[in-house]
């Protein structure tokens, strides 16, 4: 991962845009500024940047429009600014498609660490030189970041990609909740944090059952995930 992404920060506060653009440009990062959500929706379509910081609370179109118009054409990683105390937008907000979270008023250093932790995600699974895996109906390639369902193209987040790479590659295996927090997430796992449970509801609804009717991906209580590895025929 190289510290020359582009930023894009979109939120209506200029302050805090001016102020976390300066955070970022001293952290290496290049940024562009988007205050409305429209800007904000036209900008991540049109310029190339790396990830999306977006603001809930935004003129013209709010954050959670704008994720949901822009995870109809686009993966771009996107990290959403809620308010603290309202966990219905942050759970909205993964079911929509945010990669991750974090809380308003927000301390920089760890929403760089959240930034830095998506897009090395993303690098280390391209460069890994690792081959695609392939189970049942579902085919995983690195090295593109794509998935393939009976030969159709799966869109997922960043995120949801990394957390079906894991589940795939110990299919048949639980993988545990703080693993794939380390892992997935790049922190460690936080009480009451439902993160992980949305990401993976997401990518239910996205791959559907199995062929049998079956569910693909189990929640073992108290532990973690697993990835049915079905008997063939």
């Amino acid at each position: 991962m190289s510290d020359t992404a582009c930023i894009l920060i979109a939120d209506d506060d200029r302050e805090l845009c001016e102020l976390l653009s300066e955070y970022f440009q001293s952290e290496g990062f290049t940024v562009l500024l988007a205050h409305d959500g429209e800007a904000a929706l036209q900008r991540a379509r049109n310029e190339p940047c790396d990830l999306m910081v977006l603001d809930i609370m935004m003129p013209k179109l709010n954050g959670m429009e704008v994720l949901k118009a822009l995870r109809s054409t686009s993966s771009l990683p996107v990290i959403m600014l809620t308010a603290r105390g309202e966990p219905v937008d942050r759970i909205v907000g993964l079911e929509i498609g945010a990669d991750d979270y974090l809380a308003k008023p927000c301390n920089p250093r760890e929403l760089v660490a959240r930034i830095r932790a998506i897009l090395r995600r993303a690098t280390a699974t391209a460069q890994s030189g690792g081959g695609s895996i392939t189970l049942d109906d579902i085919e995983l390639v690195p090295q593109s970041r794509s998935v393939l369902q009976n030969g159709t193209p799966v869109e997922l987040t960043s995120t949801e990609f990394e957390l079906l790479a894991i589940l795939l590659a110990n299919a048949g295996q639980v993988v545990g909740k703080a693993l794939i927090s380390e892992q997935v997430l790049g922190r460690r796992l936080a009480m009451y944090d439902r993160s992980i449970d949305m990401h993976v509801s997401k990518l239910r609804k996205k791959l559907g059952l199995l062929r049998d009717g079956s569910e693909r991906i189990k929640t073992v209580r108290g532990n973690g995930y697993l990835y049915v590895r079905q008997p063939h025929a």
